[in-house]
């Protein structure tokens, strides 16, 4: 089977799916193209929990890519996670890599998209891991599946942007969004798989159109694929119940609108019972099949789109399903106890230039109060193969300077972070608590960070600064959400645990793709446990050269 798909501003992809008594293997080319048809997703994955799939890809385009696979945790096999300069250098153009992607516990939606400068704009593709044979979703049986990605219009090609805040120091955002999308980026895939369909006609006219029947019961698999923003969704006159989050499902909770993170996957269901507006919302169309007399579509309400209450509020709700089938380990005995300040920052504009952030300095951000900054030759190569001066292992455990992180007003000075390659080494099967701080330094806001290679219980969460005797009081422990990314809130913190049983390198980052671009990144490594079966698996032969 082969799928073709345009990717706008100059990207193309096509998948063939290859039989194989062992595995499923699938060939992703990636091409610049010209002639864009507007759908911009590439294919969808459909995979069975527990197993592995090998997937090609050819660079034939001329810039560098690597391909990611947004939370699937790959056990004790990081080489082929993505992200470039961490767990491997990019596939050049004429390369090849062969990715192996071993899915474990995951049951649910994910998304792959490129983790290479700011390609995964337009390259990008779900997930959708079914539960294993003789298994069962844990809710009632739907009539119907449809994967809903919610993405971008852009104004200007990509990489354009990308040079020109790089070199300003100026904030991308005024100079690239136009306009918002919902499911035109999956009309192909929907029209080959069900009798869904989409409108004809130009672009702007091009509404996405789900057809439903009357008491059908319909699931919605959910992905934030935008670059910027927190998305709100919602269906008018329709009541939505989100059963799953980041391929881990939840006790049903129901809602007229639910929040999604940057790079969030929800699974929700609804059933059919029975304007203007501005670039930063889109629309899509349910339509009822049967004999009717049609009126003009109803617009339900949203919150506003930077509203911090409505989407935290949210994502505090959610919890574990923590029954027999789908139990909880959230950890208790913590051995590893971190606090990590989330930061904007500025650094002083180059002589001989003319910088566009805050009173003429380039924008930057920071985890610690450390800008990341990527390696000449990957950390995972270097790591493994015992590279000396590649990184440091100083990465701090707690914030180098404590300050009252969310005042209105902050001292300038704080503004400046440190440059440095560095990361955090945690012993094997170490329990760790890590508290994500926000702070108001440049200008508050939300933080969507994601955690490559493992899922974390998100414990607790509040606005100010964290109370490290009080706080604690109110975690939840007995069936938070398993997720792989969480929105830290605006001049807020939020604490998550997990169990570092995951040998190697991986990258934790905000998933707003300007502030990864200005440095808000870090990377674990992970040491090896004591036994083979609980140590990092050596590499492929084909490795992208660096």
């Amino acid at each position: 089977m082969k799928v073709f798909f345009s990717q706008i501003l100059g990207l193309l992809l096509f998948v063939a799916v290859l039989p194989c008594k062992a595995l499923m293997n699938y060939t992703f080319i990636h091409e610049e193209h010209l002639d864009c048809e507007w759908t911009v997703s590439g294919p969808t994955l459909y995979v069975t929990k527990g197993e592995t799939v090998i997937v090609d890809v050819y660079n034939k385009g001329s810039y560098n890519i690597t391909i990611h696979w947004h939370g699937v945790k790959m056990p004790r096999y990081p080489w082929s996670d993505g992200p470039e300069y961490v767990t491997q250098c990019p596939i050049q153009p004429g390369g090849k890599f062969s990715q192996k992607i071993i899915f474990s516990s995951e049951e649910g939606t994910l998304w792959w998209h490129a983790h290479s400068d700011w390609s995964r704009a337009t390259v990008h593709g779900a997930i959708i891991i079914y539960p294993k044979k003789g298994t069962s979703y844990p809710f009632p049986k739907p009539n119907a599946e449809v994967p809903i990605l919610l993405g971008e219009w852009w104004k200007k090609d990509i990489m354009e942007v990308l040079t020109e805040f790089v070199q300003d120091g100026g904030d991308p955002k005024s100079r690239m969004l136009s306009l918002l999308m919902v499911n035109l980026v999956i009309c192909i895939l929907l029209k080959t798989r069900s009798n869904l369909i989409t409108t004809s006609g130009p672009i702007f006219s091009k509404t996405f159109k789900l057809l439903v029947d009357y008491g059908k019961m319909y699931l919605l698999r959910i992905i934030n694929v935008d670059m910027q923003d927190i998305l709100f969704f919602s269906i008018a006159k329709h009541q939505i119940t989100v059963v799953g989050t980041d391929a881990s499902y939840t006790k049903p909770l129901a809602r007229d609108y639910i929040a999604i993170s940057l790079d969030k996957q929800l699974i929700a269901y609804s059933s059919a019972k029975g304007v203007e507006y501005d670039n930063t919302t889109t629309t899509a169309v349910v339509q009822y099949n049967g004999n009717y007399t049609p009126s003009p579509p109803s617009l339900p309400f949203l919150p506003g789109y930077n509203d911090t209450n409505a989407s935290v509020n949210f994502t505090g709700s959610l919890r574990s399903l923590a029954n027999k089938d789908h139990p909880v380990d959230v950890p208790t005995n913590i051995t590893t106890q971190l606090i990590f300040t989330v930061s904007m920052n500025t650094f002083p504009c180059p002589l001989n230039r003319t910088c566009k952030g805050p009173n003429g300095t380039m924008l930057a951000a920071s985890v610690n109060n450390i800008s990341f900054v990527n390696p000449k030759i990957d950390v995972l190569e270097a790591y493994y193969y015992q590279i000396n001066g590649v990184f440091g292992t100083r990465f701090p455990s707690f914030p180098p300077y404590v300050f009252n992180f969310t005042a209105e007003y902050l001292s300038l000075l704080l503004e400046l972070p440190n440059r440095w390659t560095e990361v955090k080494v945690l012993d094997y099967d170490s329990v760790v608590e890590l508290v994500f701080q926000g702070t108001n330094l440049v200008a508050g806001t939300d933080h969507p960070i994601h955690l490559h290679g493992y899922s974390f219980y998100v414990v607790g969460w509040g606005f100010g600064n964290f109370n490290k005797d009080k706080d604690p009081l109110g975690y939840n422990l007995v069936d938070p959400p398993l997720q792989n990314t969480i929105a830290v809130p605006k001049n807020g913190w939020t604490t998550v645990r997990f169990k570092a049983h995951n040998p190697g390198v991986w990258l934790m980052h905000c998933h707003i793709e300007r502030h990864f671009t200005w440095g808000m990144d870090m990377v674990f490594i992970v040491k090896n446990g004591p036994s083979p079966e609980v140590q990092l698996l050596p590499p492929p032969p084909d490795m992208p050269p660096c």
